[in-house]
């Protein structure tokens, strides 16, 4: 297969970049009236612009080649059939089902698994129910108030970004904690203010092997059990939702309580799953049926719509036109709604994990970038913490701001101020200050000439720095549904153009082997390391400070 650098496609984009890219878009929004009107788009829920990119509409379709050489729509249908686009590990890729609210069949290997899905479903809502209906009780009989979330990676930033982000539909009676961190310290300080007999255990792991989630669990278990007396209480606080039941069941978790999903849901798209029973607990199920149903909507705009009109693709190319022309290798999401605090860091897994690869499908090194850092935190603090960089430092950070037109708590004018704050942000990225304008501001205020002449250089802004800005009439489950969905598509038809496999994560796997080969040598100061002379240094290190800090052990 020809590199994707030495297409046709690629070729032509390479020329308009150098064409376009010594351009200003100040000026673009001066020569046309009609830019924001041609470079932006919505759904039910979401309006996107990109008018402030460094795009034009010709740089568009332009990328719509590139995006038409890649085969994009067949990889797309191939997705949606069930088809296993994870070829390294032989899998089909199909969250997508998860949220199929049509009665169409979805076939992995020829057998349909809707009914598998649709069963699931109902047994989280059975579930929910008996717990918001306090029937479910623990080993003393009270009922439920607490419930603890253990897991890593998809299956905790998923939930967690979710229950905080749809906190204005949290149910009453049920308070929600999520415990990743195997530092002890997360999980002592989130049980510290419960008690025992009325906490409920989730223990989310798609392979029930992930250390971390397993000694977490392991540690719940025997606070647990320490503080009711009896292992027999397990069955009645812990549930598990795993592909693993052989597992769950050794843990020692009642085979009635485990939820399970499959192996072709990747744990970084597996909210919808069972994985999300920590949604349903806190918002409802009707709700997070809501939250299925606008991925859902997503899912049907992203498979139906040609390339020029579709939001997840033309996300997609404009990652790519930064990323491998102007060569801008980092990407800040700030979403200015304080109930969105965790979607960074749930977007820094989906993409960074998805994308991270340095070689293609057929096993040939890439000589091209991929994925970007994805890092950022909300509005309006980021204001005041990294946005002077991007504004005015040496390296150009490409932006999605995300901001609701109405908060679930509008306080005075706060939202009027929050939502300024946003605009005025894009603005000055796009726009900046010239010399010129800076002077005569400074001149306007009475200042000395010569002050004048000192001071305007260091107010000079560059502008010319892309963002795109995401609009939300409010945070809902439905609106939150189609924003995950739309991030979800845009990573997978990035990772199409790069001929990448958006879905295994080797690199990963290598962590958790090293991982569980170095413990025992913590753990037995008498076994001699067989490491790097790095690693074996800093073990050895270990067991001195671990002597002298516990001498008696």
């Amino acid at each position: 297969m020809k590199q994707l650098t030495q297409s046709q496609a690629w070729q032509v984009l390479q020329q308009h970049h150098h064409d376009i890219a010594p351009q200003h878009m100040r000026e673009w929004f001066v020569h046309d009236k009609h830019r924001f009107a041609n470079l932006s788009m919505h759904t039910n829920e979401i309006l996107v612009d990109f008018s402030k990119q460094r795009v034009t509409p010709t740089t568009i379709q332009l990328l719509c080649e590139l995006a038409n050489q890649s085969y994009l729509y067949q990889r797309i249908e191939d997705m949606f059939a069930g088809e296993s686009v994870n070829n390294t590990e032989k899998r089909a890729a199909l969250h997508t089902a998860l949220r199929n609210r049509s009665a169409d069949q979805i076939l992995v290997n020829g057998q349909d698994v809707m009914p598998d899905i649709l069963a699931s479903l109902d047994k989280l809502r059975h579930f929910t129910t008996q717990l918001h209906q306090q029937r479910w009780h623990g080993h003393t009989g009270l009922a439920i108030t607490d419930v603890v979330n253990i897991g890593i990676g998809g299956s905790d930033l998923g939930p967690r970004m979710v229950t905080a982000a749809l906190t204005s539909f949290r149910q009453p009676g049920i308070r929600c904690h999520f415990v990743a961190n195997v530092d002890g310290t997360e999980l002592t300080e989130t049980l510290k203010p419960l008690n025992p007999a009325t906490t409920l255990f989730v223990i989310a792991s798609k392979t029930f092997t992930t250390l971390e989630t397993l000694i977490n669990a392991a540690s719940a278990k025997r606070w647990l059990v320490n503080g009711l007396g009896n292992d027999r209480a397990i069955a009645k606080h812990f549930v598990a939702i795993t592909a693993n039941d052989v597992k769950a069941l050794e843990f020692g978790i009642d085979d009635n309580n485990i939820f399970k999903f499959w192996d072709w849901v990747g744990g970084r798209f597996s909210l919808w799953s069972a994985i999300g029973l920590t949604i349903a607990i806190s918002i409802g199920m009707d709700a997070f049926e809501h939250l299925l149903a606008g991925a859902y909507t997503m899912d049907k705009h992203f498979c139906s719509h040609d390339y020029r009109h579709n939001i997840p693709i033309v996300m997609a190319l404009i990652d790519i036109w930064n990323i491998n022309f102007f060569n801008w290798h980092s990407h800040a999401i700030i979403p200015y709604d304080h109930y969105l605090r965790w979607l960074p860091a749930y977007l820094q897994q989906a993409e960074m994990e998805s994308n991270g690869k340095s070689m293609q499908r057929s096993g040939q090194a890439v000589n091209y970038a991929t994925a970007p850092v994805i890092w950022g935190q909300p509005g309006s603090n980021s204001q005041h913490a990294f946005l002077q960089a991007l504004l005015q430092g040496t390296q150009t950070v490409p932006v999605d701001f995300i901001v609701p037109l109405k908060s679930h708590n509008p306080l005075e004018q706060h939202h009027e101020l929050l939502f300024a704050s946003c605009l005025s942000q894009s603005n000055a990225l796009m726009s900046g200050r010239t010399l010129k304008e800076a002077t005569h501001e400074l001149i306007a205020t009475g200042m000395p000439p010569d002050d004048v002449q000192a001071l305007a250089p260091h107010k000079v802004i560059p502008g010319n720095r892309p963002s795109t800005t995401l609009l939300l009439e409010s945070i809902t489950p439905t609106s939150l549904g189609e924003l995950i969905a739309l991030y979800e598509h845009k990573i997978f038809a990035t990772s199409v153009i790069w001929n990448i496999n958006a879905f295994d994560q080797w690199g990963v796997e290598l962590s958790k082997q090293l991982a569980n080969k170095i413990l025992p040598d913590l753990t037995n100061p008498d076994k001699v390391p067989q490491f790097d002379a790095s690693t074996n240094g800093l073990i050895r290190y270990f067991h001195q400070q671990h002597i002298t800090d516990h001498p008696t052990r």
